[in-house]
């Protein structure tokens, strides 16, 4: 036989509480005396009490839950981010659900059909690289509020916080060419995304700034990842006139980048100049530690959180759109 599902007025015969008293424990009230907390969870636990927070949301017509959708929760600026989403959340008194999508559209359409099945009550969503208008639409008309961040979608309008991919490539090339650089590559990235368009103006301007050309065979696109540099890198170095510089999409391209360099005993820093971009914890852990612009993901997460938990409050307040300057961090790869 199916076994009875434990309900909350279960619990409270077996701790001696009333009903109400439990469910402001579960609720997270601080109104009650931690010896009468304590005594209901630990009767939670021997009678295998769950939560329906899913009923819970339909009786109040409010959601404490909200969903985070990234690209790549392997990816070290997307830890940051999580961090910064999940403290300023928590602290607002929310749960996460997490979903990630590798950049894959198919996937990021179920984990949108997954949390609005669980009725979530906002969502923070770092596009995939060919997002749809539909998909952000879909949310948007169920009144329930979005927040995109890191890839800025065109056409959409909706609360955006990003960083200013542009003046960050500008930074990177920019002190590429005081060293005296004049054959600078850009490895990693898809030209799908926004973020690499944006990354690819800034370099291009930098260079025509300077008087220098944009040669095409420089500009290699790659997967962002560490596997996505070795490949670009392999391929630049088949080319007859190599650079003396490479900006990398971000960290993890830099990463595999400085690999295929080692591997072709190509000394990092002399033979030639590596410049990342987020400046990621480990990027100044690389041997050498590397060049590298400075995308602050924990402070995009925490200011997405608090655009949502605004928005969750308030639907008709106006669309905002939070652009943060980047920093260059020079190191031993420049």
């Amino acid at each position: 036989m199916k076994k009875k599902r434990v309900t909350l007025l279960d619990v409270a015969k077996h701790a001696g509480v009333s009903r109400a008293t439990a469910s402001l424990i579960v609720r997270g009230s601080p109104n009650i005396a931690e010896k009468t907390r304590k005594k209901v969870l630990q009767s939670m636990r021997e009678l295998g009490y769950v939560y329906d927070r899913v009923a819970a949301n339909m009786r109040s017509q409010s959601s404490t839950t909200v969903g985070l959708i990234i690209t790549d929760i392997a990816n070290p600026f997307f830890s940051e981010l999580l961090i910064g989403v999940h403290n300023e959340l928590e602290n607002a008194g929310y749960i996460v659900l997490l979903g990630t999508t590798f950049d894959s559209d198919s996937k990021q359409e179920r984990l949108v059909s997954t949390m609005l099945e669980h009725r979530v009550g906002g969502v923070i969503l770092c596009p995939v690289s060919n997002t749809s208008n539909e998909t952000i639409e879909r949310i948007k008309n169920l009144d329930i509020p979005i927040i995109t961040a890191v890839r800025e979608l065109s056409d959409i309008h909706s609360d955006y916080v990003g960083i200013d991919y542009a003046t960050g490539s500008l930074l990177a090339v920019n002190h590429l060419i005081e060293l005296g650089h004049q054959r600078i590559a850009f490895l990693g990235g898809a030209k799908e995304s926004s973020a690499w368009i944006e990354r690819k103006k800034g370099y291009c301007n930098s260079l025509l700034t300077a008087g220098l050309e944009v040669d095409n065979s420089l500009i290699i696109e790659s997967s962002v990842t560490r596997e996505g540099g070795l490949q670009a890198v392999q391929k630049l170095l088949n080319q007859p006139n190599r650079p003396t510089a490479i900006f990398c999409f971000n960290d993890i391209v830099a990463l595999g980048v400085m690999q295929g360099l080692r591997d072709a005993g190509i000394t990092i820093g002399q033979d030639i100049a590596v410049v990342g971009f987020d400046n990621v914890q480990e990027a100044s852990l690389f041997n050498p530690p590397l060049t590298t612009v400075s995308s602050f993901p924990r402070l995009i997460g925490t200011q997405a959180a608090k655009l949502l938990h605004e928005r969750m409050k308030n639907l008709e307040k106006e669309k905002q759109h939070i652009i943060i300057k980047p920093e260059l961090v020079i190191r031993e790869t420049t």
